[in-house]
C-alpha cells in the first residue's frame, strides 16, 4: 500500500507519541508498505522550526534526513498537476499546507494518514 502521511502524522510517528493511533502506527510500520512524506511537509516544519514551535533533540538538518532514511519514508515532490487540483478546491480547508497534500491526494490518487476531519469534506481516501 502505497500512502501520504500528513505533517502532524510524520511528526507523532517519529517522536513516538501517544497521540498516534496504533492503527496508524501498523500501517507506518509494514515494511512492504510505501511511505510518502511531502516536500511540503518538510518546509512546514522547517519554518515551525525556525519560529520556536518546533524543536528535536538534534539540528533539524540531521535529524530530519534521518528519520526519513531510518523509516524508509520517500518525498514527494510538488508538481505542477498538484497545484492546479489546488484552484478549484472548495474552501472547507484554508491552510495552504494542508490544501496542497489535498490536491496531491486527488492527483496522485494516494491515501493519506491524517486526524485532521477537514478532510473528510474532499474526496480523498483517509486512513
Amino acid at each position: 500500500m502505497q500512502f501520504l502521511l500528513d505533517t502532524h502524522t510524520f511528526l507523532r510517528f517519529i517522536l513516538d507519541s501517544p497521540n498516534l493511533s496504533t492503527f496508524a502506527k501498523t500501517i507506518i510500520e509494514t515494511a512492504s508498505n510505501n511511505r510518502l512524506l511531502r516536500v511540503a511537509s518538510i518546509w512546514e516544519m522547517a519554518i515551525k522550526n525556525s519560529i520556536g514551535k518546533l524543536t528535536f533533540n538534534q539540528p533539524f538538518e540531521r535529524f530530519i534526513p534521518y528519520q526519513l532514511r531510518i523509516n524508509d519514508i520517500k518525498l514527494l515532490e510538488i508538481q505542477l498537476a498538484h497545484t492546479v487540483a489546488i484552484v478549484n478546491l472548495p474552501f472547507y480547508h484554508r491552510d495552504p499546507f494542508d490544501r496542497l497534500i489535498i490536491g496531491q491526494s486527488i492527483v496522485e490518487n494516494i491515501p493519506v494518514i491524517t486526524t485532521d476531519s477537514a478532510f473528510e469534506e474532499y474526496p480523498i481516501q483517509i486512513l
